[in-house]
């Protein structure tokens, strides 16, 4: 609406400065002058009958790419091939004994462009610009221009959403650097962080990082989704999958494979522009940010692929398959939470995996009730032969060192990371 509203006045006030140079008579003039170079009889008519519908088109048509796209070297070629098309117009339909009087269109395209222009050097000009470089290509393109068309300001001055978090790092960075040259882990990491960053941002995400150390992105954020931890928790599974195969490529080329962990986390955020003159962007900050990225951390340390804290999963829990892996006291939650990890889309399991998670849920029961042997049955019954399991293995391990030290060793198995009461 905004940008309807700047090119119609753009355009209006291009026709009335287009009706004033027509009361001069100058038009009139240079049609007659183009008439007898062009070997047109003087009582050749303008296509159509006249050039104001041309100019009406160009007026508004020219106001209109202005006000809309964000890229001004696109917005300048557009306005030199009008100029080009209609200057060139009147001698091709002369060949064919017509006349197009092009002075009208024209002034209407130079005049749109220079007001367009002007009004681009005003703080209500910029907005799109300023707009372009905090979202750009962070953002999926309906998404960008629907901030574009709404009143957003390019402040974007702090307000609470409730938004999902999801925050992907690859694990095993450290040994990649030790064994690739850098040109090659340079070229690993970035085939990893385009293939994620790209789909994530197609599946509706806002992209706040994207570097060595990790990818987070937002959904829910800056526009508002009711459904963002479906979202989230589906394109996590999704992008799993996709760097699956991403890794086959990685070990045909370099012999080496990614290690890449997720973590998810849904809550009320602080969402809006942060930075100083030099560099500044649109991000977030909130617990719900802190906890994804822990749980990012700790995802290998229990075997676990997705992680995800309770408050997404209760919304996204018709839409993914779980199983439990911890229960926690997290200080900055103020309350016992239990995390969980995503296993597939919702019904997406095999019968042999839909039992193995039965039975690990099963045992995750019995071993918080110190049950280990009833634990060790189930986990048992759980292993699926062939498939490795890190998250059953961390279990056993545990109920092996209760045992063996005859105590409860839970709490100090928790990691510090998540800073356990």
């Amino acid at each position: 609406m905004r940008n309807l509203k700047v090119s119609v006045v753009i355009g209006a006030i291009t026709v009335v400065l287009s009706l004033l140079l027509f009361a001069t008579g100058i038009p009139s003039f240079i049609d007659g002058v183009l008439l007898k170079s062009l070997d047109i009889p003087q009582d050749g008519r303008p296509i159509a009958g006249t050039p104001w519908i041309t100019c009406l088109i160009f007026a508004f048509g020219i106001s209109w790419v202005w006000a809309d796209l964000t890229n001004r070297g696109l917005k300048s070629l557009l306005s030199a091939a009008s100029l080009v098309l209609l200057c060139t117009w009147a001698p091709v339909l002369a060949l064919h004994g017509k006349f197009f009087s092009p002075m009208l269109p024209v002034f209407a395209v130079l005049c749109s462009t220079g007001l367009a222009f002007a009004w681009e050097q005003t703080r209500h000009g910029q907005r799109n610009q300023l707009l372009g470089r905090l979202f750009g290509l962070r953002l999926p393109k309906t998404a960008f221009q629907s901030i574009l068309a709404s009143d957003a300001t390019p402040d974007f001055p702090g307000r609470v959403v409730n938004a999902s978090v999801l925050v992907i790092a690859v694990q095993n960075h450290a040994e990649l650097m030790e064994l690739l040259p850098p040109e090659s882990y340079t070229a690993i990491t970035n085939l990893y962080l385009k293939t994620a960053s790209d789909y994530l941002v197609e599946s509706g995400a806002y992209l706040d990082e994207c570097n060595g150390e990790c990818i987070r992105v937002v959904f829910g954020a800056p526009i508002g989704d009711p459904r963002h931890a479906v979202r989230a928790c589906r394109a996590a599974v999704d992008l799993a999958a996709r760097l699956d195969e991403l890794n086959k490529e990685c070990d045909a080329r370099w012999q080496r494979r990614l290690d890449v962990r997720m973590g998810l986390d849904t809550g009320d955020i602080i969402a809006g522009v942060f930075g100083g003159g030099r560099l500044g962007s649109y991000s977030v900050a909130g617990p719900a940010v802190d906890f994804a990225r822990r749980l990012c951390a700790a995802s290998s340390m229990y075997g676990a692929r997705i992680l995800i804290g309770p408050d997404a999963y209760t919304p996204a829990s018709e839409s993914v398959e779980v199983r439990p892996i911890e229960i926690l006291k997290v200080a900055e939650k103020r309350r016992r939470v239990e995390i969980y990890e995503i296993l597939s889309p919702k019904h997406a399991l095999s019968p042999e995996r839909e039992r193995s998670r039965d039975h690990f849920w099963t045992g995750v029961l019995h071993y918080r009730e110190k049950q280990w042997d009833k634990a060790v049955d189930e986990f048992t019954k759980a292993r699926i032969t062939g498939i490795p399991d890190a998250a059953l293995d961390f279990y056993l391990r545990r109920i092996e060192q209760a045992r063996r030290q005859n105590t409860d060793t839970h709490k100090d198995s928790v990691p510090a990371l998540f800073h356990a009461a």
